[in-house]
């Protein structure tokens, strides 16, 4: 019997409690919902106002994944949902969560979360950017590293400040709060901060996205500006053997990161994390903190 569970005044039924998810440390559904609902603090606000796209993996990495930007069947009626018109279906509507029965709800069905860098109220208007750092292997996060250096230096060259976060896969993200513009202005400016910091690193930074270019380097992915594009989002899991975390950092960690593994946080990390740092992306949430593009 599948158990119904009441969340502020919303009752949920959530499945499969004690199916192991992430098979490295044999972590269950029931401890991903309860990661969930011990970091909503901090993660709803970075979700709020957003179409969410989820990456589901119902059985856990090694299982099926889809992407998915519909809202499910069965979506309950007291979810949000916005429309989001595409292509190829104007009356398209995503779903919004900003309160934690919609997060439960949604963590119940094994998502990645994945947002625009755009509000559902302004589509295609930016409030921030974001730089996805990727390593091609032999190169590591350490890298990356280096190169998010390079670009917080150069960000702040032109009054911008900027926000780092391990992808929860091999990378990291860096995030700048703007004044909000148009996507496609953002995504060119994206573009030339990529090409300046492999002018300037050619031995350790490609802007391009060929495979071919990237064994050793840092891929500078620029194209998740684009308004159709998505970003897994702060404090997201990911679809990983083990139950890693899209988590912020700080520019110390940054900075004397030396050795890979320094820079993986799992779901039991976070809880110690907050409390001792906070929400270090708070300031993405600030009006006050945001630049505008030079």
């Amino acid at each position: 019997m599948t158990p119904i569970t009441e969340v502020e005044g919303r009752r949920l039924a959530l499945s499969n409690l004690e199916k192991v998810i992430h098979p490295a440390t044999g972590t269950t559904k029931g401890e991903i919902l309860h990661y969930y609902a011990t970091v909503a603090p901090q993660l709803l606000p970075h979700l709020r106002g957003r179409p969410l796209s989820f990456l589901r993996y119902p059985d856990g990495p090694d299982g099926q994944q889809f992407f998915a930007k519909n809202p499910p069947p069965g979506t309950p009626s007291w979810v949000k949902t916005a429309l989001v018109p595409r292509s190829d279906d104007k009356n398209a509507h995503q779903v919004i969560v900003e309160d934690l029965p919609s997060l439960m709800w949604a963590a119940n069905l094994v998502v990645e979360f994945h947002t625009p860098q755009w509000l559902a109220d302004t589509p295609a208007v930016a409030d921030r950017l974001v730089l996805d750092l990727d390593p091609g292997a032999p190169a590591t996060v350490v890298d990356c590293c280096r190169v998010a250096l390079w670009l917080r230096e150069r960000l702040g060259a032109d009054g911008l400040e900027a926000y780092a976060k391990t992808s929860g896969a091999k990378g990291m993200h860096l995030y700048v709060p703007l004044v909000p513009a148009p996507s496609e202005r953002v995504q060119a400016y994206a573009k030339q901060l990529a090409v300046e910091a492999e002018e300037d690193l050619p031995a350790l930074v490609v802007h391009r996205m060929a495979k071919t270019l990237r064994p050793g380097k840092v891929f500078v992915d620029h194209s998740q500006n684009n308004a159709a594009k998505t970003t897994a989002a702060p404090y997201t899991l990911r679809a990983r053997r083990e139950p890693a975390v899209s988590a912020p950092v700080t520019w110390e960690e940054v900075e004397a990161c030396g050795d890979p593994s320094r820079l993986v946080f799992l779901l039991a990390d976070m809880a110690p994390r907050l409390r001792d740092h906070g929400d270090l992306l708070a300031p993405l949430l600030d009006p006050d903190r945001a630049g505008p593009l030079p």
